[in-house]
């Protein structure tokens, strides 16, 4: 069971040493003692396969009630009207698995089709031995679903975990190992002899574990082999060699796709809008999962087999199917069929759930037609499941050309390695022989889907470089636009002095202020506020607004208008919204100022006094507060955002009002304020503007 992917070279190795050990001695050419000296030397078998024929029948042993031993075990049971069951192999007839030619059909091959239960395999065999030398019996490579091994009516190995009774509880993979036979008994005379028969018996029990998941299943489909005392050490070797190069592609498969599954990862941390990453990976980690509970059955004796094929069945393969499609309809960014997602996830749990009902636990309880019944809707789900993530990714093919092209390969693959088994009875290869050396083809499908999978995930991450690139470039210019929009750090009109400060928290920021003034009658329109959110999107908006800031000053010189114009400009775009004050200030030192929901300007330290407002952007017919004062000579007006009151220390405590105040008491230094926020904790954009009423009404140099 579960065994794939073998090298034939070992394979060689150990048919080699199997035909050369075990030439009986009259094979070899009697080559008479030299005439001049030397040592003449004759070779043993060390290693001989009990091929039989076997003595065979179905059923169990009566147990002798004095004894409890099996009745059938013991060597002077008469099994003469047993029929027989040759282990020789036959040419031509190969292991479905890996090609290995000494490999048998059991008996649901050779007249038992279905039976189920325990059978009985008997053997006499004629040993001369010397002296002392103890002999062993290796396990077969493959037997269903449990055995119990006697030597002369004593048990002397098993697979599989009994009970006292001889109850099979639970059921594991075939394993190499070596079963010591008990020395020859020493007659009362004391006599050594050197020639002895000895009886071997197999207990064997088929259930639905090799009746589920095996080709040809019943008993025993490799002749074991009895080794001398001194061969047993590189026999066990040899054995678990052939074993291990067998075996061993899970682990190597696990561990590609483990890797693959790390990459697919940290690509999801460098570009976190694709979630596709998250979806390989989570696919690519129950592939792995597969592999790891392969390799715990292959190389362990830590989970039965009915557990195992229930996770593999019922579980990890409904599942792997459904996230794959998944993957696919993520990775093409699919929107129609609506329903597929639903439909996705329905099937993989309708597949599961019949994969349950047909597993191996409920075989021996539910009536065979119900079974077979859930099998086939199992066999029916799955399918379902295969046509929809084929026809994700025809639509993929049809919406992206190129790249859905490439995924075809991969999900073929994916494909190949879910239905080998089916593919197989429908007459496609599941292993090829390649010079001479055997791959089982749904392991390559494994391999060619990594390959796929590394082949797409690093043109996708090409061309999200690509759009990185382009954005940074976006982001490069909306700086200069922004930039260009922002007025002189320091500037100055008649009778006032002007200074202002802007730190972005990001590449682009969202607060915007504009200095515009009226060369008609001399006054001066300061606008500043805070939009919505950061980054781009925010930038975008301010150069909205900055334009409609310029627009409006020509046409309008109360700030209440300008601002009833800005609203009027972010009204129907979404969630675009703006605080914003907007202050207009005559020669003389006059000023009205109208709010927008900003934050309060400061007068000399203190803030302003003014009623609350809606920002910008949320209603019509929205009300702004306005408020009219007079800056005297050497007064001092600071207008600030809220990323200077919303800054937080390491501590999470805010930098808040009092602050403020307090910093505004000790300077009115617009670049002073801000250098004081950032330094505490930037979490939003900062600007500041300081007004100064200087007295001058001349220009004052620059």
């Amino acid at each position: 069971m579960a065994r794939h992917f073998r090298l034939s070279f070992f394979l060689s190795i150990l048919l080699a040493c199997v035909h050369i050990s075990s030439a009986p001695p009259s094979a070899w050419p009697q080559t008479p003692p030299p005439q001049h000296g030397g040592v003449f030397v004759t070779l043993g078998q060390s290693v001989v396969p009990l091929n039989g024929p076997w003595k065979f029948t179905t059923g169990d042993s009566p147990t002798d009630s004095a004894t409890h031993k099996y009745l059938w075990a013991e060597p002077s049971f008469d099994d003469s009207n047993w029929e027989m069951m040759d282990l020789t192999p036959v040419p031509g007839v190969v292991d479905p698995w890996d090609g290995d030619p000494r490999w048998v059909p059991g008996w649901t091959a050779k007249g038992h089709p279905g039976y189920m239960g325990w059978a009985w395999y008997r053997l006499r065999v004629p040993v001369e031995e010397k002296p002392g030398e103890r002999l062993a019996v290796n396990a077969p490579v493959e037997a269903e679903d449990g055995y119990q091994l006697f030597a002369d009516g004593d048990l002397v190995g098993s697979l599989g975990k009994f009970d006292r009774h001889g109850k099979l509880l639970a059921t594991y993979f075939s394993r190499p190992d070596i079963f010591r036979v008990p020395p020859a008994r020493v007659p009362a005379d004391g006599s050594v002899e050197t020639t002895r028969t000895m009886t071997f018996a197999y207990r064997v029990w088929l259930g639905p574990v090799g009746m589920t998941y095996s080709i040809a299943p019943g008993g025993l489909h490799y002749a074991p082999l009895l080794v001398a005392g001194g061969s047993m050490g590189s026999q066990s070797k040899l054995d678990w060699n052939e074993y291990t190069v067998a075996n061993i592609y899970s682990c190597f498969d696990g561990l590609v796709f483990l890797l693959l599954a790390m990459l697919a990862a940290s690509v999801l941390l460098f570009d976190r809008s694709d979630m596709v990453y998250l979806w390989v990976a989570g696919a690519l980690t129950i592939t792995v999962a597969d592999d790891a509970l392969t390799s715990l059955m292959n190389f362990t004796h830590l989970l039965d087999a009915r557990v195992f094929f229930l996770l593999i069945y019922a579980v990890l393969y409904p599942i792997l199917l459904g996230a794959w499609a998944m993957v696919w309809w993520v990775w093409f960014q699919l929107k129609r069929p609506a329903w597929a997602p639903k439909a996705i996830l329905g099937l993989t749990l309708g597949s599961m759930a019949a994969c349950a009902a047909a597993s191996a636990f409920s075989f021996s309880y539910l009536p065979h037609a119900v079974w077979s019944a859930f099998e086939a809707a199992g066999l029916v789900v799955r399918l379902a499941l295969l046509l929809l993530l084929l026809l994700i990714v025809a639509l993929g093919i049809r919406k992206e050309g190129t790249e859905g092209w490439l995924v075809l390969p991969a999900a073929l693959a994916m494909v190949y390695g879910l239905f080998g088994p089916e593919l197989s009875l429908l007459g496609a290869e599941s292993v090829i022989h390649p010079f001479g050396i055997t791959f089982f083809l749904s392991s390559l499908a494994s391999l060619f889907l990594v390959a796929a999978l590394g082949v797409l995930m690093l043109r996708r991450l090409l061309l999200s470089l690509r759009r990185q690139r382009q954005l940074a470039l976006d982001v490069r210019q909306a700086q200069e636009v922004q930039r260009v929009m922002v007025p002189e750090a320091r500037s100055c009109f008649p009778g006032l002095e002007i200074e202002s400060e802007y730190r972005p928290a990001r590449e682009v920021g969202g607060d915007f202020f504009q200095i515009v003034p009226n060369k008609v009658d001399g006054s001066l329109l300061i606008v500043a506020g805070d939009v919505t959110g950061k980054g781009l999107q925010a930038g975008m908006l301010v150069a909205l607004l900055v334009g409609a800031i310029r627009t409006a000053a020509r046409s309008h010189l109360d700030p209440l208008d300008v601002l009833k114009e800005l609203n009027l400009s972010l009204l129907g775009r979404s969630d675009a919204q703006a605080t914003c004050v907007a202050l207009r200030i005559e020669k003389d030192g006059s000023a009205t100022l109208a709010n927008a929901g900003h934050i309060a300007p400061y007068l000399n330290g203190d803030p302003i006094a003014m009623e609350g407002a809606l920002p910008l952007g949320m209603i019509e017919s929205a009300e702004f507060s306005v408020m009219n004062f007079k800056l005297n000579e050497h007064d001092k007006l600071i207008l600030i955002s809220d990323g200077i009151a919303e800054a937080t220390d390491a501590n999470g405590a805010l930098f808040g009002f009092e602050r403020i105040r307090d910093l505004l008491r000790t300077t009115s230094n617009a670049a002073a304020v801000a250098a004081a926020a950032q330094t505490f904790g930037q979490e939003d954009d900062i600007s500041v503007i300081a007004v100064t009423r200087t007295g001058d009404l001349a220009p004052a140099p620059a």
